[in-house]
Protein backbone atom coordinates (compact mmCIF):
# COMPACT_ATOMS: atom_id res chain seq x y z
CA UNK A 1 0.00 0.00 0.00
CA UNK A 2 1.47 3.40 -0.76
CA UNK A 3 2.48 6.11 1.34
CA UNK A 4 0.39 8.61 0.22
CA UNK A 5 -2.92 6.56 1.27
CA UNK A 6 -1.46 6.65 4.80
CA UNK A 7 -1.01 10.61 4.70
CA UNK A 8 -4.91 10.52 3.56
CA UNK A 9 -6.21 8.67 6.12
CA UNK A 10 -4.17 10.62 8.60
CA UNK A 11 -5.64 14.12 7.20
CA UNK A 12 -9.05 13.01 7.20
CA UNK A 13 -8.69 11.82 10.95
CA UNK A 14 -7.41 15.44 11.57
CA UNK A 15 -10.15 16.88 9.51
CA UNK A 16 -12.35 15.01 12.64
CA UNK A 17 -9.83 16.65 15.28
CA UNK A 18 -10.14 20.20 14.20
CA UNK A 19 -14.33 19.78 13.95
CA UNK A 20 -13.79 18.38 17.89
CA UNK A 21 -12.02 20.63 19.32
CA UNK A 22 -11.13 24.04 20.25
CA UNK A 23 -8.30 26.21 21.29
CA UNK A 24 -8.37 25.39 25.02
CA UNK A 25 -4.68 25.10 26.38
CA UNK A 26 -3.34 21.75 27.14
CA UNK A 27 -0.88 21.10 29.70
CA UNK A 28 1.35 20.09 27.72
CA UNK A 29 4.42 22.64 26.80
CA UNK A 30 6.18 23.52 23.64
CA UNK A 31 9.25 22.76 25.32
CA UNK A 32 8.15 19.29 25.89
CA UNK A 33 7.03 17.91 22.74
CA UNK A 34 10.51 19.33 20.78
CA UNK A 35 12.55 17.49 23.27
CA UNK A 36 10.53 14.25 23.59
CA UNK A 37 10.53 14.47 18.88
CA UNK A 38 13.81 15.08 19.22
CA UNK A 39 15.00 12.03 21.27
CA UNK A 40 12.57 10.42 19.01
CA UNK A 41 14.73 11.39 15.26
CA UNK A 42 17.97 10.82 17.37
CA UNK A 43 16.93 7.25 18.04
CA UNK A 44 15.65 6.84 14.84
CA UNK A 45 18.93 8.45 12.73
CA UNK A 46 21.07 6.00 14.56
CA UNK A 47 18.77 2.98 14.12
CA UNK A 48 18.59 3.86 10.37
CA UNK A 49 22.60 3.99 10.54
CA UNK A 50 22.84 0.99 11.94
CA UNK A 51 21.13 -1.43 10.29
CA UNK A 52 21.99 -0.17 6.69
CA UNK A 53 25.83 0.42 6.89
CA UNK A 54 26.80 -1.47 10.18
CA UNK A 55 24.74 -4.27 9.52
CA UNK A 56 24.84 -3.76 5.45
CA UNK A 57 20.77 -5.14 5.27
CA UNK A 58 19.09 -3.30 2.65
CA UNK A 59 15.89 -0.82 2.79
CA UNK A 60 14.67 2.43 0.83
CA UNK A 61 17.29 4.28 3.26
CA UNK A 62 16.23 7.41 1.65
CA UNK A 63 12.88 7.76 2.10
CA UNK A 64 13.71 6.94 5.76
CA UNK A 65 15.84 9.81 6.40
CA UNK A 66 13.35 11.96 4.41
CA UNK A 67 10.61 11.28 6.74
CA UNK A 68 12.85 11.57 10.14
CA UNK A 69 14.39 15.13 8.08
CA UNK A 70 10.31 16.23 8.35
CA UNK A 71 10.26 15.61 12.14
CA UNK A 72 13.83 17.50 12.80
CA UNK A 73 12.55 20.32 10.59
CA UNK A 74 9.42 20.71 12.04
CA UNK A 75 10.95 20.28 15.71
CA UNK A 76 13.57 23.31 14.30
CA UNK A 77 10.04 25.67 12.74
CA UNK A 78 8.08 25.39 16.03
CA UNK A 79 11.33 25.78 18.11
CA UNK A 80 11.74 29.29 15.80
CA UNK A 81 8.21 30.47 15.68
CA UNK A 82 7.14 29.72 19.84
CA UNK A 83 8.88 30.39 23.17
CA UNK A 84 9.86 27.55 24.82
CA UNK A 85 6.94 27.95 27.42
CA UNK A 86 4.23 28.19 25.12
CA UNK A 87 1.53 26.43 26.35
CA UNK A 88 -0.26 24.30 23.47
CA UNK A 89 -3.95 24.06 22.52
CA UNK A 90 -5.41 21.18 22.56
CA UNK A 91 -5.99 20.65 18.54
CA UNK A 92 -2.60 21.84 18.10
CA UNK A 93 -1.13 19.02 20.87
CA UNK A 94 -3.14 16.33 19.50
CA UNK A 95 -2.34 17.19 15.64
CA UNK A 96 1.74 17.10 16.55
CA UNK A 97 1.31 13.71 18.40
CA UNK A 98 -0.83 12.80 15.31
CA UNK A 99 2.08 13.48 13.36
CA UNK A 100 4.47 11.84 15.13
CA UNK A 101 2.23 8.81 15.02
CA UNK A 102 2.34 9.26 10.66
CA UNK A 103 5.88 9.71 10.96
CA UNK A 104 6.31 6.31 12.89
CA UNK A 105 3.93 4.21 10.66
CA UNK A 106 5.74 5.85 7.55
CA UNK A 107 9.23 4.53 9.13
CA UNK A 108 7.49 0.83 10.15
CA UNK A 109 6.24 0.52 6.54
CA UNK A 110 9.26 0.95 4.92
CA UNK A 111 11.00 -1.57 6.84
CA UNK A 112 8.62 -4.61 7.55
CA UNK A 113 5.95 -3.25 9.41
CA UNK A 114 4.75 -5.28 12.53
CA UNK A 115 7.55 -7.66 11.91
CA UNK A 116 9.93 -4.69 12.88
CA UNK A 117 10.58 -4.72 16.76
CA UNK A 118 10.29 -1.22 17.13
CA UNK A 119 6.42 -1.44 16.29
CA UNK A 120 5.29 -1.24 19.87
CA UNK A 121 6.79 2.54 19.52
CA UNK A 122 3.02 3.36 18.40
CA UNK A 123 1.85 3.63 21.54
CA UNK A 124 4.10 6.37 22.77
CA UNK A 125 2.45 9.21 21.34
CA UNK A 126 -1.18 7.76 22.75
CA UNK A 127 0.59 7.81 25.94
CA UNK A 128 1.79 11.00 26.16
CA UNK A 129 -1.57 12.19 25.56
CA UNK A 130 -3.29 10.52 28.00
CA UNK A 131 -0.96 12.18 30.13
CA UNK A 132 -1.94 15.69 28.90
CA UNK A 133 -5.13 16.07 27.21
CA UNK A 134 -8.73 14.95 27.72
CA UNK A 135 -10.25 11.62 26.80
CA UNK A 136 -11.69 12.14 23.97
CA UNK A 137 -8.34 13.22 22.26
CA UNK A 138 -6.21 10.41 23.03
CA UNK A 139 -8.84 8.24 21.62
CA UNK A 140 -9.05 9.62 18.73
CA UNK A 141 -5.30 9.23 18.52
CA UNK A 142 -5.63 5.64 19.74
CA UNK A 143 -7.97 4.98 16.81
CA UNK A 144 -5.18 6.57 14.42
CA UNK A 145 -2.19 4.18 15.99
CA UNK A 146 -4.54 1.16 15.60
CA UNK A 147 -5.81 1.80 11.98
CA UNK A 148 -1.85 2.54 11.06
CA UNK A 149 -1.04 -0.73 12.75
CA UNK A 150 -3.99 -2.58 10.89
CA UNK A 151 -2.78 -1.31 7.73
CA UNK A 152 0.91 -2.60 8.40
CA UNK A 153 -0.37 -6.01 9.21
CA UNK A 154 -1.20 -6.82 5.29
CA UNK A 155 0.55 -3.82 3.84
CA UNK A 156 4.26 -3.13 4.51
CA UNK A 157 7.72 -3.54 2.24
CA UNK A 158 10.45 -6.42 3.41
CA UNK A 159 11.77 -6.17 6.77
CA UNK A 160 15.34 -5.46 6.06
CA UNK A 161 17.58 -8.47 6.12
CA UNK A 162 20.12 -10.86 4.85
CA UNK A 163 19.17 -11.65 1.03
CA UNK A 164 20.42 -15.34 1.79
CA UNK A 165 17.91 -15.54 4.07
CA UNK A 166 14.31 -13.32 3.82
CA UNK A 167 12.13 -13.23 6.56
CA UNK A 168 8.35 -13.78 5.75
CA UNK A 169 6.71 -14.20 9.03
CA UNK A 170 2.92 -15.56 9.50
CA UNK A 171 -0.22 -13.33 8.94
CA UNK A 172 -0.98 -14.74 13.01
CA UNK A 173 2.32 -13.28 14.24
CA UNK A 174 1.17 -10.29 12.64
CA UNK A 175 -2.32 -9.94 14.05
CA UNK A 176 -0.55 -11.42 17.50
CA UNK A 177 1.70 -8.13 17.30
CA UNK A 178 -1.56 -6.17 16.47
CA UNK A 179 -3.36 -7.21 19.71
CA UNK A 180 -0.43 -6.41 21.68
CA UNK A 181 0.22 -3.25 20.38
CA UNK A 182 -3.72 -2.83 21.41
CA UNK A 183 -3.39 -3.82 24.86
CA UNK A 184 -0.42 -1.94 25.34
CA UNK A 185 -1.54 1.25 24.31
CA UNK A 186 -4.55 0.79 26.54
CA UNK A 187 -3.00 -0.29 29.55
CA UNK A 188 -0.19 2.51 29.13
CA UNK A 189 -2.57 4.96 28.31
CA UNK A 190 -5.18 4.34 31.32
CA UNK A 191 -2.63 4.40 33.53
CA UNK A 192 -1.13 7.57 32.78
CA UNK A 193 -4.31 9.39 32.87
CA UNK A 194 -5.03 7.45 35.86
CA UNK A 195 -1.93 8.71 37.51
CA UNK A 196 -2.34 12.47 35.66
CA UNK A 197 -5.83 12.92 37.46
CA UNK A 198 -4.33 11.95 40.76
CA UNK A 199 -1.69 14.07 40.73
CA UNK A 200 -3.92 17.12 39.31
CA UNK A 201 -6.05 16.51 41.94
CA UNK A 202 -3.43 16.70 44.63
CA UNK A 203 -2.49 20.07 42.86
CA UNK A 204 -5.92 21.61 43.02
CA UNK A 205 -6.00 20.01 46.56
CA UNK A 206 -3.45 21.73 47.89
CA UNK A 207 -4.46 24.97 45.63
CA UNK A 208 -7.18 25.12 48.10
CA UNK A 209 -5.49 24.53 51.37
CA UNK A 210 -2.84 27.28 50.43
CA UNK A 211 -5.90 29.61 49.65
CA UNK A 212 -6.66 28.94 53.17
CA UNK A 213 -3.55 29.39 54.61
CA UNK A 214 -3.48 32.97 52.33
CA UNK A 215 -6.59 33.82 54.26
CA UNK A 216 -4.75 33.03 57.72
CA UNK A 217 -1.92 35.23 56.69
CA UNK A 218 -4.21 38.17 55.86
CA UNK A 219 -5.84 37.96 59.23
CA UNK A 220 -2.36 37.87 60.71
CA UNK A 221 -1.52 41.03 58.61
CA UNK A 222 -4.44 42.74 60.11
CA UNK A 223 -3.42 41.91 63.74
CA UNK A 224 -0.06 43.23 62.84
CA UNK A 225 -1.81 46.53 61.76
CA UNK A 226 -3.64 46.29 64.48
CA UNK A 227 -0.82 46.56 67.17
CA UNK A 228 0.84 49.01 64.79
CA UNK A 229 -2.63 51.50 65.40
CA UNK A 230 -2.46 50.74 68.68
CA UNK A 231 1.01 52.13 69.20
CA UNK A 232 0.65 54.83 67.08
CA UNK A 233 -2.82 55.89 69.21
CA UNK A 234 -0.76 55.06 72.73
CA UNK A 235 0.35 58.29 72.91
CA UNK A 236 -2.27 60.68 71.95
CA UNK A 237 -4.72 58.85 74.07
CA UNK A 238 -2.73 59.22 77.19
CA UNK A 239 -2.06 62.96 76.66
CA UNK A 240 -6.33 63.10 76.43
CA UNK A 241 -6.06 61.19 79.63
CA UNK A 242 -3.44 63.80 81.06
CA UNK A 243 -5.54 66.89 80.44
CA UNK A 244 -9.44 65.40 81.55
CA UNK A 245 -7.39 64.76 84.89
CA UNK A 246 -5.95 68.62 84.96
CA UNK A 247 -9.29 69.93 83.18
CA UNK A 248 -11.30 67.70 86.35
CA UNK A 249 -9.40 69.23 88.95
CA UNK A 250 -10.57 72.54 87.94
CA UNK A 251 -14.47 71.26 86.95
CA UNK A 252 -15.56 73.37 89.84
CA UNK A 253 -15.20 76.68 87.47
CA UNK A 254 -17.56 75.52 85.27
CA UNK A 255 -20.10 72.79 86.93
CA UNK A 256 -22.13 72.43 84.01
CA UNK A 257 -19.03 70.58 82.13
CA UNK A 258 -18.19 68.73 85.13
CA UNK A 259 -19.73 65.30 83.75
CA UNK A 260 -18.78 66.02 80.27
CA UNK A 261 -15.42 66.10 81.76
CA UNK A 262 -15.71 63.12 84.06
CA UNK A 263 -17.34 61.24 80.57
CA UNK A 264 -14.50 62.09 78.35
CA UNK A 265 -11.76 60.70 81.04
CA UNK A 266 -13.28 57.69 81.16
CA UNK A 267 -14.12 57.30 77.37
CA UNK A 268 -10.16 57.58 77.33
CA UNK A 269 -9.36 55.33 79.91
CA UNK A 270 -11.46 52.77 78.02
CA UNK A 271 -9.87 52.96 74.57
CA UNK A 272 -6.39 52.53 76.51
CA UNK A 273 -7.49 49.24 77.65
CA UNK A 274 -9.02 48.36 74.27
CA UNK A 275 -5.53 48.92 72.98
CA UNK A 276 -4.04 47.29 75.42
CA UNK A 277 -5.73 43.93 74.62
CA UNK A 278 -4.87 44.16 70.60
CA UNK A 279 -1.49 44.75 71.77
CA UNK A 280 -1.08 41.69 73.61
CA UNK A 281 1.33 38.88 72.46
CA UNK A 282 -0.33 35.32 71.36
CA UNK A 283 1.33 34.26 75.13
CA UNK A 284 -0.28 36.60 77.12
CA UNK A 285 -4.22 35.47 75.70
CA UNK A 286 -6.39 34.88 78.66
CA UNK A 287 -5.18 31.29 80.44
CA UNK A 288 -8.93 29.92 80.74
CA UNK A 289 -10.14 31.10 77.16
CA UNK A 290 -6.74 29.52 75.78
CA UNK A 291 -8.40 25.96 77.40
CA UNK A 292 -10.62 23.65 76.18
CA UNK A 293 -12.01 21.07 78.14
CA UNK A 294 -12.56 18.03 75.70
CA UNK A 295 -16.53 18.58 76.13
CA UNK A 296 -16.68 21.69 75.44
CA UNK A 297 -14.67 21.22 72.52
CA UNK A 298 -17.63 18.95 71.32
CA UNK A 299 -20.32 21.22 72.21
CA UNK A 300 -18.13 24.28 70.16
CA UNK A 301 -18.05 21.98 67.52
CA UNK A 302 -21.72 20.56 67.41
CA UNK A 303 -23.18 24.49 68.10
CA UNK A 304 -23.26 25.82 64.92
CA UNK A 305 -25.04 22.55 63.25
CA UNK A 306 -27.64 22.17 65.69
CA UNK A 307 -30.97 21.83 63.89
CA UNK A 308 -35.13 20.67 64.56
CA UNK A 309 -34.72 17.63 62.18
CA UNK A 310 -31.72 16.20 63.29
CA UNK A 311 -30.88 15.44 66.81
CA UNK A 312 -27.37 16.05 68.55
CA UNK A 313 -26.52 14.30 72.01
CA UNK A 314 -23.23 14.88 73.30
CA UNK A 315 -21.63 12.14 76.43
CA UNK A 316 -18.39 12.58 77.75
CA UNK A 317 -17.40 9.79 80.89
CA UNK A 318 -14.03 8.02 81.37
CA UNK A 319 -14.04 4.14 79.98
CA UNK A 320 -15.10 1.80 82.30
CA UNK A 321 -12.29 0.75 85.09
CA UNK A 322 -10.43 4.04 85.10
CA UNK A 323 -8.78 5.03 88.12
CA UNK A 324 -10.08 8.33 90.12
CA UNK A 325 -6.95 9.98 88.62
CA UNK A 326 -7.51 9.38 85.16
CA UNK A 327 -11.22 10.03 85.54
CA UNK A 328 -10.28 13.71 85.48
CA UNK A 329 -11.61 15.25 82.54
CA UNK A 330 -9.05 15.90 80.03
CA UNK A 331 -8.13 19.74 78.98
CA UNK A 332 -6.54 20.76 75.79
CA UNK A 333 -5.34 24.22 73.99
CA UNK A 334 -8.14 25.96 72.18
CA UNK A 335 -6.65 25.54 68.91
CA UNK A 336 -8.98 26.28 64.97
CA UNK A 337 -8.29 23.85 63.37
CA UNK A 338 -9.12 21.26 65.90
CA UNK A 339 -12.70 22.71 66.30
CA UNK A 340 -12.74 22.83 62.74
CA UNK A 341 -12.03 19.63 61.97
CA UNK A 342 -14.53 17.76 64.71
CA UNK A 343 -16.98 20.28 63.53
CA UNK A 344 -16.66 19.19 59.71
CA UNK A 345 -16.99 15.46 60.76
CA UNK A 346 -20.55 16.63 63.22
CA UNK A 347 -21.88 18.57 60.10
CA UNK A 348 -21.36 15.55 57.28
CA UNK A 349 -22.91 13.85 60.06
CA UNK A 350 -25.85 16.06 60.48
CA UNK A 351 -26.05 16.26 56.61
CA UNK A 352 -26.43 12.24 56.37
CA UNK A 353 -28.72 11.44 59.88
CA UNK A 354 -31.83 9.86 59.58
CA UNK A 355 -32.96 11.98 62.90
CA UNK A 356 -29.85 11.68 65.03
CA UNK A 357 -26.20 11.95 66.32
CA UNK A 358 -24.88 10.52 68.87
CA UNK A 359 -20.98 12.33 69.64
CA UNK A 360 -19.16 10.75 72.59
CA UNK A 361 -15.65 11.25 74.45
CA UNK A 362 -14.22 8.63 76.51
CA UNK A 363 -10.50 8.45 78.35
CA UNK A 364 -8.17 6.94 79.93
CA UNK A 365 -4.80 6.91 80.96
CA UNK A 366 -3.63 6.54 77.66
CA UNK A 367 -5.67 8.13 75.48
CA UNK A 368 -8.75 10.02 74.18
CA UNK A 369 -11.59 8.93 71.74
CA UNK A 370 -13.87 11.07 69.99
CA UNK A 371 -16.66 9.01 68.03
CA UNK A 372 -19.52 10.71 65.73
CA UNK A 373 -22.01 8.21 64.95
CA UNK A 374 -25.03 8.94 62.71
CA UNK A 375 -28.27 6.52 61.35
CA UNK A 376 -27.99 7.35 57.88
CA UNK A 377 -26.82 5.32 54.74
CA UNK A 378 -23.33 4.90 56.33
CA UNK A 379 -20.18 5.35 53.75
CA UNK A 380 -20.18 3.69 50.24
CA UNK A 381 -18.13 0.03 50.75
CA UNK A 382 -16.13 1.24 47.55
CA UNK A 383 -15.14 4.72 48.88
CA UNK A 384 -14.92 4.24 52.32
CA UNK A 385 -11.12 3.09 52.02
CA UNK A 386 -10.27 6.43 50.17
CA UNK A 387 -12.38 8.73 51.80
CA UNK A 388 -9.97 11.41 53.21
CA UNK A 389 -8.23 11.98 49.93
CA UNK A 390 -8.95 15.07 48.05
CA UNK A 391 -11.87 14.65 45.34
CA UNK A 392 -13.36 11.86 46.98
CA UNK A 393 -17.10 12.39 47.98
CA UNK A 394 -19.83 10.87 48.67
CA UNK A 395 -22.11 13.71 47.89
CA UNK A 396 -23.28 13.82 44.29
CA UNK A 397 -24.70 17.12 42.54
CA UNK A 398 -28.25 17.33 43.41
CA UNK A 399 -28.10 14.54 45.92
CA UNK A 400 -29.64 16.50 48.78
CA UNK A 401 -30.60 19.56 50.00
CA UNK A 402 -28.68 21.75 52.39
CA UNK A 403 -29.74 24.18 55.38
CA UNK A 404 -30.34 26.85 52.77
CA UNK A 405 -33.02 24.81 50.88
CA UNK A 406 -30.60 24.93 48.10
CA UNK A 407 -29.14 21.50 45.90
CA UNK A 408 -25.66 20.79 47.97
CA UNK A 409 -23.05 19.01 46.35
CA UNK A 410 -19.54 17.92 47.55
CA UNK A 411 -15.61 17.90 46.32
CA UNK A 412 -14.08 16.12 48.87
CA UNK A 413 -12.34 19.05 50.21
CA UNK A 414 -13.59 19.20 53.47
CA UNK A 415 -13.33 16.53 54.83
CA UNK A 416 -9.91 16.19 53.42
CA UNK A 417 -8.91 19.53 55.02
CA UNK A 418 -10.77 18.56 58.49
CA UNK A 419 -8.35 15.47 58.25
CA UNK A 420 -5.11 16.74 57.77
CA UNK A 421 -6.44 19.18 60.69
CA UNK A 422 -7.06 16.89 62.96
CA UNK A 423 -3.57 14.67 61.82
CA UNK A 424 -1.39 17.79 62.46
CA UNK A 425 -3.13 18.05 66.04
CA UNK A 426 -1.73 14.05 67.01
CA UNK A 427 -4.98 12.11 66.08
CA UNK A 428 -5.58 9.26 64.13
CA UNK A 429 -9.01 9.36 61.84
CA UNK A 430 -10.55 5.96 61.26
CA UNK A 431 -13.94 4.96 59.34
CA UNK A 432 -16.53 2.65 59.67
CA UNK A 433 -19.90 1.57 59.16
CA UNK A 434 -22.47 0.09 62.28
CA UNK A 435 -22.61 -3.80 62.68
CA UNK A 436 -26.19 -4.51 61.60
CA UNK A 437 -29.16 -4.72 61.73
CA UNK A 438 -28.60 -0.85 62.66
CA UNK A 439 -26.82 0.97 60.14
CA UNK A 440 -24.82 4.65 59.91
CA UNK A 441 -21.37 5.92 59.85
CA UNK A 442 -19.14 5.96 62.55
CA UNK A 443 -15.95 8.19 62.72
CA UNK A 444 -13.65 8.06 65.54
CA UNK A 445 -11.11 10.40 66.28
CA UNK A 446 -8.25 9.55 68.83
CA UNK A 447 -5.48 11.41 70.61
CA UNK A 448 -2.74 10.44 73.17
CA UNK A 449 -3.03 12.18 76.39
CA UNK A 450 0.55 13.62 76.01
CA UNK A 451 -0.42 15.49 72.52
CA UNK A 452 -3.88 16.71 73.56
CA UNK A 453 -3.72 17.34 77.46
CA UNK A 454 -2.37 20.88 78.51
CA UNK A 455 0.98 20.54 80.93
CA UNK A 456 -1.22 20.86 84.62
CA UNK A 457 0.23 24.06 85.58
CA UNK A 458 -1.28 25.34 82.96
CA UNK A 459 -4.68 23.94 83.84
CA UNK A 460 -4.07 25.28 87.16
CA UNK A 461 -2.87 28.88 86.24
CA UNK A 462 -6.64 28.40 83.70
CA UNK A 463 -8.12 27.94 87.25
CA UNK A 464 -9.89 24.26 85.93
CA UNK A 465 -11.49 22.61 88.46
CA UNK A 466 -11.35 18.84 88.71
CA UNK A 467 -14.09 17.70 86.33
CA UNK A 468 -16.38 14.62 87.35
CA UNK A 469 -17.84 12.35 84.55
CA UNK A 470 -21.23 14.40 82.62
CA UNK A 471 -23.57 14.27 79.64
CA UNK A 472 -24.81 16.97 77.80
CA UNK A 473 -27.92 17.06 75.49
Amino acid sequence: MPVQSILSGVRGGLGVLARLNGQEASRLRMQTIIRLRWFGVGGQLVTVAFVYWLLGYDFPIGWCLAFVSMSAWLNVYLRIAYPARHRLSRSFATALLAWDIFELAALLYLTGGLQNPFAFLLVAPVTVSAATLPARNTVLLGTIALSASAVLVGWHWPLPWSPEMPVALPVLYKLGMFASIAAGMAFLALYAARLSKEARNMSEALAATEHVLAREQKLHALDGLAAAAAHELGTPLATIALVTKELERGSRQWPELSEDITLLRTQAERCRDILRKLTRSPTEQDPHHVSLPVTQLLQEAAGPYASSQVRIRIAAAPRDGASIADSREPIGERRPGLIYGIGNIIENAVDFAGSSVDISAAWDEREIEVTVTDDGPGFAPDIIDTLGEPYVTTRGTGQRLGRSGKEASGLGLGFFIAKTLLERSGARVSLENRVPPEHGAVVRVTWTRDSFDLPESRQRIAGWPDTTPRAAE
